[in-house]
């Protein structure tokens, strides 16, 4: 089959090895020097800096970051773009979307591909071919700082999510790079902190999406910071080689996560990292060194070189056809601040609702709405690390509900008096708080001897607990000794746990970081021109204690087999909303709950019907528990889920396709993964079933 015919969007991986060949040749006539320059960062530890004493000029990937590249045998750069929320390049340019963890809370694989897509295109208007933001790790505790850069905390809905943001991307001939590869879930000390997990954690936990983004076909993988069963991941020669290399035969290229994620030429070079990003230190003339002196092999560096160079050629064929039909599109940007819409619309979450709080019906001449909190007017989209975006403008909270009102009058107060907090709720027919977290509080932590690359702190974990700050919780308090029906809404990238406000509020909306249109979807949704269709995309315990155990400042943390709401069941704990949890202005009825066998995979069917009067989008989740007789396992995991949108009165049916390897556990004894038989458990929107796979 020749290059044209092959339809790459279905397989990546066999478009790129189709240039092996010629990638061969090319190698082939390249001294040694010329292929090290191609493993080897073109930025200078001085440049990032004079970028950053700048602040106000350049910021942080204005441009795209070169490495590599060789004119004379036309193989282009590495053009890298940071991200994980839309493009970091220029100011004023490019779609700022919601954050991952709200776009894990639409569970829509559809939307996210098409999120993808158009950041790829995106990435290509900034002149890159890399896109540096697809963050698959998988937050082992909700305080993780940058937990908001990835779909939540089931292996599942993260590696679905993936997939579809590298099938997007890459549609576009953008690479897509999929980190932090791997284990990286702690922000503080993420440069000296060793994790330490046994191996069918490893596998059926914490490596699971990372396989699937490989399977997708990810052209290339950035390793992380922290050490891995005692060696650092960029240098963890059975993470790079071994499993992502040669298990998972792996066909692109391998990157280091910037400036410290190597440390060691011999090292680095051997366990098969083949660039180094975005300086180059232990690469360029330390590993022609390294070469000369027989302590890493020339094929090695040959090896690395082709991977380069295929992926390149291959990934740069189609970018340049992308290219010329992107410029011909003049509604590009309109169309994806329209998709950014979309995406908050169908991930902001309604996780409680007494008597009907939501929605507001009070936005009309006469009506006084009342918005309170310091976080009421803050253009709040997150971590301002290597995702921060800048759009051409953001619509705040406060500015969202302005737009929905029809002639009501709208008051924002911070909250610094409570006294006069009080007042305003008791004249009010509405009153709003915006409460939560920004950058101050969780994002890409910069420490001190990382300040090279920053002039500002903020973010990193949680350190400081789970709950909201006492300013929020004086507020909330202080109105509800007015009146218990106000709305809360929750800014955050991870669990608030909100045990100190208990029955204080009439509604509760979790808004996540939404994008630069989020604040249009936020006032759609509480006066009820739409309904919320959000799901959470984590477990919200009852208190934090409730969760593992974790210590941010260590050098060396054990991560198990149980987190987040597999933790919470395998302790018998009920959360205070459960993982999956969302709630709709609609109601709906499912049945006819139907599990059977397909072709090597368990098929189930169920019929949902809006049994209400409002039209909406609605997430379909099924879980699976396992016989669990060879070995002790999660009660149930998520593994199967459709978005839907039903008219009042419509019914539909939707089917779910399980592979049997989905179902597959890590067996000790034989060092592979292995099929349990007997008695598996369907759940499905509270219906149940059962199934029994058999050894044929």
């Amino acid at each position: 089959m020749g290059k044209q015919e092959l339809r790459i969007e279905e397989n990546w991986k066999e478009y790129r090895l189709s240039y092996n060949d010629i990638a061969n040749q090319i190698v082939g006539r390249l001294s040694l020097k010329e292929k090290i320059s191609l493993m080897s960062g073109r930025l200078t530890r001085e440049e990032i800096r004079s970028q950053i004493l700048n602040r106000k000029k350049i910021h942080y990937n204005e441009t795209p970051y070169w490495a590599g590249g060789l004119a004379k045998e036309n193989v282009m750069p590495v053009l890298f773009v940071d991200g994980s929320r839309g493009v970091v390049c220029s100011k004023g340019v490019y779609t700022g979307f919601p954050t991952a963890v709200l776009r894990g809370a639409t569970f829509d694989r559809d939307l996210e591909r098409r999120i993808g897509e158009a950041i790829g295109s995106e990435v290509i208007m900034a002149g890159g071919n890399l896109f540096g933001g697809c963050c698959i790790n998988l937050p082992y505790h909700s305080g993780w700082g940058r937990a908001q850069e990835s779909y939540g905390e089931d292996t599942f809905l993260i590696g679905e999510m993936g997939a579809s943001l590298v099938k997007g991307v890459q549609s576009t001939g953008v690479i897509a790079c999929v980190k932090h590869f791997a284990f990286n879930s702690m922000e503080n000390n993420r440069l000296n902190i060793n994790i330490i997990s046994d191996i069918r954690a490893e596998r059926e936990v914490f490596l699971p999406q990372f396989k699937k983004c490989i399977e997708a076909g990810a052209g290339a993988v950035m390793t992380a910071y922290n050490s891995y069963n005692g060696e650092i991941c960029g240098q963890n020669k059975y993470l790079i080689s071994d499993i992502l290399k040669k298990e998972w035969d792996f066909d692109g290229f391998v990157i280091s996560d910037f400036t410290w994620g190597i440390n060691d030429t011999v090292k680095a070079a051997n366990a098969g990292m083949d660039v180094e990003m975005p300086h180059t230190y232990c690469f360029g003339d330390a590993l022609h060194k390294a070469v000369d002196d027989g302590t890493v092999a020339l094929d090695i560096i040959d090896e690395a070189a082709v991977r380069i160079v295929r992926t390149m050629l291959a990934h740069g064929e189609r970018l340049l056809k992308e290219r010329n039909e992107i410029k011909k599109n003049k509604n590009l940007f309109k169309e994806h601040i329209q998709l950014s819409l979309e995406c908050a619309r169908r991930g902001i979450t309604l996780i409680e609702n007494n008597n009907d709080t939501l929605p507001l019906t009070c936005k009309g001449k006469g009506k006084k709405i009342v918005v309170l909190g310091r976080l009421a007017e803050e253009d709040n989209q997150g971590d301002r690390g290597s995702s921060r975006t800048y759009p051409p403008y953001i619509v705040n909270s406060v500015e969202g509900i302005w737009k929905i009102l029809s002639g009501a009058e709208l008051i924002v107060y911070s909250g610094e008096s409570i006294g006069h907090c009080k007042r305003l709720a008791r004249e009010a027919d509405a009153v709003i708080i915006i409460a939560g977290n920004d950058y101050h509080v969780e994002g890409e932590h910069i420490k001190a001897d990382e300040a090279i690359i920053k002039n500002e702190m903020f973010g990193g974990d949680r350190v400081n607990g789970l709950g909201l700050s006492k300013q929020d919780i004086d507020i909330i308090s202080a109105v509800a000794e007015i009146r218990q029906d106000s709305v809360l809404v929750l800014n955050g990238g991870g669990a608030i746990v909100l045990d100190d406000i208990t029955g204080m509020t009439g509604a509760i909306l979790m808004q996540f970081y939404p994008g630069m249109e989020g604040g249009t979807a936020l006032g759609e949704i509480l006066f009820g021109k739409i309904s919320p269709c959000g799901r959470l995309p984590f477990a919200i315990p009852n208190r934090e204690e409730n969760l593992v155990e974790i210590d941010w400042e260590a050098d060396e943390q054990r991560y198990e087999q149980y987190h987040g709401y597999t933790y919470l069941d395998k302790k018998n704990i009920k959360p205070k909303y459960d993982f999956g949890h969302g709630l709709s202005y609609s109601t709906f009825e499912y049945s006819n709950l139907e599990c059977g066998l397909g072709e090597n995979c368990v098929h189930v069917s169920v019929n949902i019907k809006n049994t209400g009067r409002i039209e909406s989008y609605q997430t379909v989740l099924m879980f699976i528990g396992t016989p669990g007789k060879e070995i002790k396992r999660e009660a149930r995991l998520l593994k199967g889920f459709e978005k839907v949108f039903l008219k009042p009165g419509e019914c539909r049916t939707v089917e779910f396709d399980c592979p049997f390897m989905e179902l597959n556990f890590y067996d000790a004894a034989s060092g592979k993964m292995k099929m349990e038989f007997g008695k598996y458990k369907i759940s499905v929107e509270g219906l149940t079933g059962e199934i029994e796979i058999n050894e044929q």
